[in-house]
């Protein structure tokens, strides 16, 4: 696959702060961010930075959030770049053909938060996931590259688990800021009725049954990238990891966020060092 040429100076002026952001904010995608070749980490990093400024825009319920996320759809139907956001997708747009469906569901999913979503169901639930990370997953195929069709569902799985990886490990705080994002009908299954004080571990059973499913599925779509395979894998491993710490840790007994250590993170890289060759 011949790589497009990096873009415009007006993108690259923003790799600073996208790196960063990256660094700052997201550890565990950092991390792995330096096994990408050179070729798309610096794309790749750029485009974390809009995901991610829209995503903090809107789960801070900013004053801010609505126009940004306008100017990106407006963006869509006019090409009008009127936002840092909007200058950064048509440059990686332009030379990637980032999938315009994918774009159109992340901007859903930004416009369902804002509202707070209503998730009733698993699907439901499954629907929301795609919206807000395994469109993501789609966005981060079409940089890298895909040698067989299948990769783009394994990258929405992979997107998707770790969604449902971020809302187990969230639980109380997100309770905290008056929201659920399990489905209702799951936790009635479970006789959950209060999530702060009864007890998780039937629930947290079931769902990281459902997350570790599409772990499996996307991981499988790993060698199908042209370039990036140990960094994704690398990412997805660290975040699966997650779930290990949240059954090691009593299923939810602890109330907070489970924390992967450092160590246990540094050496799930190392070990993307090891894959085989021709994940990049």
């Amino acid at each position: 696959m011949r790589l497009p040429r990096r873009g415009d100076q007006a993108t690259d002026g923003y790799l600073p702060e996208a790196q960063e952001v990256m660094q700052n904010a997201a550890r565990t995608f950092s991390l792995a961010a330096r096994l990408l070749p050179a070729t798309v980490r610096d794309d790749v990093v750029l485009l974390y930075l809009v995901l991610r400024t829209l995503d903090d825009l809107v789960d801070e319920q900013s004053p801010e959030a609505d126009a940004a996320v306008a100017a990106v759809e407006t963006w869509l139907v006019t090409d009008e770049t009127s936002t840092r956001e909007t200058v950064i997708l048509e440059d990686l747009t332009r030379r990637y053909g980032l999938p315009r469906p994918a774009l159109v569901a992340f901007l859903q999913g930004m416009r369902d938060d804002l509202a707070t979503p209503d998730i009733q169901t698993e699907g439901d639930l499954d629907v929301y996931c795609y919206r807000v990370a395994g469109c993501v997953g789609e966005m981060m195929a079409s940089i890298l590259g895909v040698w067989d069709d299948a990769a783009w569902n394994a990258a929405r799985a992979l997107g998707s688990a770790m969604q449902r990886t971020n809302i187990l490990r969230d639980v109380d705080e997100d309770l905290a800021n008056g929201r659920v994002y399990l489905a209702s009908d799951t936790l009635a299954r479970f006789g959950i009725t209060d999530l702060a004080t009864q007890d998780r571990t039937e629930l947290y059973r079931d769902q990281i049954e459902r997350a570790d499913t599409l772990y499996d599925q996307g991981l499988h779509g790993v060698p199908m990238l042209v370039h990036g395979g140990r960094s994704v894998a690398a990412a997805g491993a660290m975040y699966r990891e997650i779930l290990r710490q949240i059954e090691r840790t009593g299923y939810g007994a602890n109330r907070g966020r489970s924390v992967v250590s450092r160590p246990r993170k540094a050496a799930i890289v190392a070990s993307a060092f090891v894959r085989p060759k021709r994940w990049s």
